[in-house]
């Protein structure tokens, strides 16, 4: 699961009104400044250029400014809905234009955005930094948030001050003048170290390219990852030979099925040593943002930035976090002893001597797998033309929430590959709209991702505002002769988030903060993850898994195969995911005051785990962005294990009443899906599950317990 689920942190969220000032930029209309006149107020994307953004930016600022004055200078009481409400509403078009902005320059960055974003982070995280150092504002906050208990607000309203309440005291609301200061500047730094650690991954991934001139050395490649890399190489001017890059859907097919093994060991050491050299070498990045991470945990009285990030979520500390990983941890590199073992007779059996290294870990298990299950994956991929991918995901959301899609081919999109739809329910009443961008291109970062550029809510009128939601991916491109055909992980990334995608497409909480995937991090993940063990249920797989040439479903026999080795190599998984959670754990359980050298640390901590050799984390610092591009995942990466205790504790409720059970699938819409984060995340659980979730399912999930 590599998944990245991406939030764009400002201060507020969409408001209702529009605003005129400052919309006219060099005789054009700047978009974001007027009403959208598109079809459900998607964002015109061929009209907005670059210099739209930073005076859309300046414009949103100065207009909740205002709001924020407005709420500030009230001569009324404090109350929910002339504070906390009102604070809740602000910000319409830094938010309508900060959701586009970091749309494209993750999906599409070019040299003109990365310099729009060197002022675009500063000046946002300087705005949000005033407004949550707002005296005034905190102290009306502070007296409805003191004075609750006297009031019958619903839970919503109860959970939604003190959300507010809190996140003004973590971002510095009870520091003196000095300290605030202090702080502000701190903040203002991380966000541009958090560029350029961004920035140099981008631009070093686009760096790399293996070069293949013999083809002698592509044995074993399955067609279509031969023929994206001449495609590749065609593109880059080098026709007649073939191109790799650091793309999992280049990357991954050469280390699964490449005989050379030289060409595998060039292709994992150049990933694991992503930037590390040269100007887009993050090592230094890395360094400072620790010592800035350190600086601010202190100023803010926590122990360390673990125990800042943690103290707002489920886990509550990093030791809680800890303690899950560790759990499974232990397992998981028994369970490495026993593949490698495996590997290493297949070796033998091959007639050579040596000892299974990382770059032999993914040839050597398909290996096996192939040994013991007779799964070709280039066969299973076949089934798996993106398209059918797509109608096999909408089947199961039609199955299980009774909503359908309707494509919507002339609506606005930012590139020629996405692809926007119409969601409906049963009436066929409008529920939101969906959009898709599967295919990678160099101005797109690496993984997976869901976002919106709308919001949900409901208006003082009680009428139900919907969202424009998205899914992106990196998926095997289609050639010339083929359509994209996507490996099993693939079809599994595309299942999971779209599981993101039906949190925000199905939320019917009634504030914008608490709306869709607006919700503790570590339980974000559980409608994403719980979505993808339909991606090999027999009865979807009958639906949309047909062959890209003959249109037959594919065999009974094949799906058998699929089910009897959905836990192989986990082991491998595990301990790769589990060890990147806890590298990220003790990064930020540390306190740095100078440098210290990034490979020796994870080198530490990989030797106090007894982490096998034949295993590296799933991502080296270096190109961690989930913890180093961002706060998002900072002390964090844990949270998809520790959601993956929920998802598998709760499908095996769906497996005991039936995988499409009406029943249950109503209960998980109404008790996971729709409430957002309007509910205490585990009471919310516990009302669709009936307990607590079991720690042990995770293990049966993934074939680690017996």
């Amino acid at each position: 699961m590599k998944r990245h689920l991406l939030t764009i942190a400002t201060c507020a969220v969409i408001a209702t009104a529009s605003i005129q000032v400052n919309a006219v930029q060099n005789d054009n209309v700047n978009p974001f400044l007027v009403e959208y006149a598109t079809e459900f107020e998607i964002p015109p994307f061929d009209q907005i250029k670059t210099e739209h953004y930073l005076p859309a930016l300046v414009a949103g600022i100065e207009e909740q400014n205002r709001e924020i004055e407005a709420i500030v200078n009230n001569p009324e009481e404090p109350t929910f809905e002339n504070t906390i409400l009102a604070l809740d509403n602000s910000g319409q078009t830094i938010n309508k234009v900060a959701y586009v902005f970091f749309a494209l320059t993750e999906s599409m960055s070019s040299p003109e955005l990365q310099k729009v974003d060197e002022e675009f982070t500063p000046l946002l995280t300087k705005h949000s930094d005033e407004i949550s150092m707002n005296d005034k504002l905190f102290e009306r906050i502070k007296k409805v948030y003191d004075g609750r208990a006297n009031h019958n607000y619903t839970t919503a309203q109860l959970r939604l001050i003190e959300d507010k309440y809190k996140s003004f005291t973590r971002n510095g609301a009870l520091l003196d003048a000095e300290k605030k200061e202090e702080l502000k500047n701190l903040n203002t730094e991380l966000a541009n170290l958090y560029l350029q650690f961004n920035k140099n991954l981008l631009s070093a991934t686009n760096a790399f390219e293996l070069v293949v001139e013999d083809p002698i050395k592509l044995l074993g490649l399955p067609a279509s990852s031969i023929a994206v890399a001449a495609e590749e190489a065609k593109i880059r001017g080098k026709e007649g030979k073939w191109v790799f890059t650091l793309h999992a859907p280049s990357r991954l097919p050469l280390l699964q099925y490449a005989q050379n093994r030289e060409l595998r060991q060039q292709m994992y050491e150049g990933y694991i040593n992503l930037a590390t050299e040269g100007e887009n070498d993050n090592r230094p990045i890395i360094n400072r943002i620790m010592q800035v991470r350190t600086k601010k945990a202190a100023l803010l009285g926590f122990d360390n930035y673990a125990a800042y990030m943690t103290d707002k979520v489920m886990a509550k500390t990093p030791q809680a976090a800890k303690e899950l990983l560790m759990k499974i941890w232990e397992p998981a590199i028994k369970k490495v002893e026993e593949e490698v073992a495996e590997m290493q007779s297949v070796v033998k059996e091959e007639g050579f001597d040596f000892e299974i290294a990382p770059w032999d870990y993914y040839y050597y298990a398909e290996k096996v797998r192939q040994k013991k299950y007779a799964l070709d994956e280039d066969e299973v991929r076949q089934y798996f033309a993106v398209d059918n991918v797509v109608k096999g995901i909408f089947a199961m959301a039609e199955r299980l929430y009774g909503i359908t899609f309707r494509e919507l081919p002339d609506a606005p999109k930012y590139h020629p590959e996405v692809k926007v739809y119409e969601v409906l329910d049963r009436d066929g009443k409008h529920v939101s709209v969906f959009m898709t961008d599967y295919f990678p291109r160099e101005s797109k970062r690496q993984g997976a991702w869901m976002s919106e550029f709308k919001g949900s809510y409901i208006d003082e009128n009680g009428n139900s505002i919907r969202p424009i939601i998205y899914n992106v991916g990196n998926f095997t491109k289609p050639t010339a002769e083929t359509p994209s055909l996507l490996t099993l992980d693939e079809v599994e990334t595309a299942f999971h988030e779209f599981g993101h995608g039906l949190h925000g497409m199905l939320t019917r909480a009634q504030y914008r903060g608490q709306a869709g995937t607006n919700v503790d991090r570590d339980f974000v993940e559980l409608p994403s993850q719980i979505h993808e063990h339909w991606a090999l249920a027999p009865e979807l797989l009958q639906v949309y898994a047909l062959h890209y040439q003959t249109g037959e479903v594919m065999p009974a026999e094949l799906i058998k195969k699929l089910q009897d080795a959905s836990t192989h190599n986990q082991g491998f998984a595990t301990t790769e995911l589990a060890g990147a959670a806890l590298l990220d754990l003790y990064w930020n359980s540390t306190n740095f005051d100078g440098d210290v050298d990034v490979a020796e640390f994870e080198a530490k901590v990989a030797q106090e785990l007894n982490m096998p050799e034949e295993v590296q984390f799933r991502y080296r610092s270096t190109y961690f962005k989930h913890i180093f591009g961002s706060d998002g995942y900072a002390a964090g990466y844990y949270t998809y294990l520790w959601a993956e205790v929920l998802d598998a504790d709760g499908f095996e409720l769906f497996v005991q009443n039936g995988i499409f059970d009406p029943a249950t699938a109503k209960s998980f819409l109404e008790n996971i899906l729709e409430p957002g984060g309007s509910e205490d995340p585990m009471k919310l659980y516990i009302q669709f599950r009936g307990q607590e979730p079991n720690p042990d399912a995770l293990l049966r999930n993934r074939g680690l317990l017996k």
